[in-house]
């Protein structure tokens, strides 16, 4: 069976690997943990494409240890102990190195089934997930290993690598010469969404589809890369004007109560794959333009996002879109952002003074004769859970923050403050 072009364009020196400069850049921990030749227990958290079994790979290597390789999707606790019983044999006199994929597969049991090993030295375990650790891995595990997170690749690195997987197709088609536009390879790069093990499985594609002219040259154009990745191209650079122009019309629209303007740049985003940045959008939104008017639309919208983010695309498209749909429809308030941002204008710019001396901690012996916590005022001994006193420091006593937005949510916190400081 043919070997698929992502495996065998897969590095075998760190080097050669794309992207992640923050772990594997020249001076980064990781670089230098690996370039030591003594590989700790680790686990590797990230998007699927983006290096993680690359880099177990090249860290078995050179550790000089038996690589085992399992897949928590199926594999066992027999599995595990298969490997245990190969740890005393003239293979695994090094040691062995672990690499279990999608961990967060494995129940506790399972896991803990690691832990010796894992003490003694004798098991070097590499994890990979794509799923939070801190969530989905047990703490035991966690305390003896250190977590690296991989980020989503550049475009700029995908390029690099989708050329260098061409050269390597030129040897299969020895009897035929291939070209390519620069704009098909930048398409792909752009659909993948970071994912490098999709655009290289798209450029492996192109290549076999595309047909030879009669002087058996085969080019990748840009038809050919939009067949192959299913997605149209469209006028979008993620660093580029047109990605900001999509965003501020799209929160615009959402603030200006336009639920058809809002999927329409919702679905432009979606087309381009922007998973991050519509998260991202909607979570300020949620509180920048809805806020107090509608307090729980954040807690929908973060519940919206995470499961957009566990679905992935195409299906990520359903919350997404009712998370737009519940911020374009609620009633609108800015009055969270006026006062958080007038807040930190006065401490940017002005004289705050000290903390007033009947709010300051007053937990441990000696603070009375500081001073500190005297002649403070319980609200929950006093009617409405409320008596007057001073909270801002004596330079800011009279400033105001907080104004109630006219809305029926906000029109509601005014009248409770009206009636709890009348009693």
């Amino acid at each position: 069976m043919t070997q698929p072009l992502a495996d065998r364009i897969r590095p075998t020196a760190l080097e050669d690997v794309v992207g992640q400069e923050h772990l594997l850049g020249k001076g980064k921990i990781l670089n230098r943990i690996l370039s030591s030749g003594q590989v700790p227990n680790m686990i590797f958290y990230g998007p699927p494409g983006t290096g993680k079994t690359t880099v177990a790979n090249i860290a078995a290597h050179l550790s000089n240890k038996k690589l085992y390789k399992l897949n928590a999707t199926n594999a066992s606790v027999n599995d595990i102990k298969n490997i245990i019983e190969d740890l005393d044999s003239l293979i695994a006199m090094n040691g062995v190195l672990l690499y279990l994929d999608e961990i967060q597969n494995f129940n506790k049991k399972q896991q803990q089934s690691l832990l010796e090993f894992m003490e003694n030295g004798k098991i070097t375990l590499i994890a990979s997930t794509t799923e939070n650790p801190y969530f989905y891995i047990y703490n035991a595990i966690l305390s003896r290993a250190t977590v690296f997170e991989f980020k989503l690749l550049e475009k700029k690195d995908i390029i690099i690598a989708l050329k260098r997987a061409i050269e390597i197709v030129k040897q299969d088609l020895k009897d035929k010469f291939i070209s390519y536009d620069e704009r098909a390879i930048d398409h792909i790069a752009e659909v993948s969404n970071g994912d490098l093990r999709k655009a290289i499985n798209a450029v492996e594609l192109a290549v076999y589809c595309a047909q030879a002219d009669s002087k058996d040259t085969v080019h990748v154009n840009m038809d050919i890369a939009q067949e192959c990745t299913q997605k149209k191209a469209s006028n979008y650079d993620k660093s580029g004007d047109s990605h900001y122009d999509i965003l501020s019309a799209f929160q615009k629209s959402i603030r200006g109560s336009d639920p058809d303007a809002s999927l329409h740049y919702l679905a432009r985003l979606i087309s381009a794959g922007d998973m991050f940045s519509i998260c991202r959008r909607l979570l300020v939104i949620a509180s920048e333009d809805i806020g107090l008017a509608y307090p729980t639309a954040v807690t929908i919208v973060k519940s919206c996002v995470d499961a957009a983010l566990q679905l992935g695309l195409p299906e990520a498209r359903i919350p997404l879109a009712q998370a737009v749909l519940v911020l374009a429809t609620a009633p609108k308030s800015n009055s969270v952002i006026t006062a958080i941002d007038a807040a930190l204008r006065d401490v940017e710019t002005k004289n705050i003074g000290d903390i007033p001396p009947h709010l300051k901690d007053a937990h441990y012996g000696g603070a009375a004769k500081l001073g500190r916590g005297i002649n403070y005022k319980y609200p929950h001994n006093y009617e409405n859970n409320y008596v007057e006193q001073q909270y801002l420091p004596d330079s800011l006593i009279n400033a105001v923050y907080y104004v109630p937005g006219k809305n029926k949510m906000e029109d509601q916190i005014a009248q409770y403050r009206k009636i709890m400081k009348n009693k």
